[in-house]
């Protein structure tokens, strides 16, 4: 299982990042991100604090964790400055909150993630294909969701995702123990989407793309 949306009590999780990494690796998790909630409040803050962490939980529960940020609720004249600050803060993953069907997301944040060049536009809701389109062509990641609410709309976004040739991925959007899954029960979650075998096995494809994606870049920096 690679997951790269989860949260820590650095925002609203339940769980600090060592005992979350721990739990993520008894469940067979090989890559890990803490993405939690941040805006131009706390973006450095979180960042650092989670960056304090990542390479000794690498080291000594043998699997891979980065730092990253989820921004949330940002206007979206503001989204691009907010991605940029946080990777020149080192965040090593950028997902952006989409307009999911559960939250008052201000219409065009979608549209603004993917212009921004965000990693991963989390649940973006009822996406439509224009901006699908241009989540393929600039790369950016559609989020399947694992969650409850956020999930209502995965057919939606699979749909999407597929008639515009946009990488998509599942994540867990994990906050408490019980939100982690088992690889077999992510099958679940993407067969219910509307994805045939061959469907679910581009989602695990994509999100071994996405890190490498995310090797690549630490070894261009020299990171860890």
């Amino acid at each position: 299982m690679i997951d790269l949306h989860m949260h820590t009590f650095f925002s609203d999780g339940e769980l600090i990042p060592s005992e979350l990494a721990r739990r993520a690796k008894d469940l067979g998790y090989r890559a890990i991100a803490f993405t939690d909630h941040a805006d131009f409040s706390n973006i450095k803050f979180i960042v650092e604090s989670l960056k304090s962490v990542v390479g000794g939980l690498e080291e000594y529960y043998g699997l891979y964790v980065f730092a990253g940020v989820e921004i949330t609720h940002v206007p979206p004249e503001l989204i691009k400055e907010a991605v940029t600050l946080s990777r020149s803060v080192g965040a090593e993953v950028v997902v952006v909150h989409g307009e999911s069907p559960v939250e008052p997301v201000k219409e065009g944040t979608n549209r603004a993630a993917i212009l921004a060049g965000c990693d991963i536009l989390a649940h973006p809701g009822l996406i439509d294909k224009e901006d699908a389109e241009l989540a393929s062509k600039n790369g950016v990641f559609l989020e399947i969701s694992a969650r409850s609410g956020h999930s209502f709309t995965n057919g939606h976004v699979f749909r999407m995702a597929k008639s515009a040739n946009a990488p998509f991925m599942l994540n867990t959007d994990t906050h408490s123990p019980h939100n982690l899954i088992t690889k077999r029960f992510a099958k679940v979650v993407l067969k219910g989407s509307g994805m045939q075998d061959s469907d679910v096995e581009m989602a695990f494809r994509n999100a071994e793309a996405m890190l490498e994606r995310l090797l690549k870049r630490r070894r261009d920096e020299k990171v860890y």
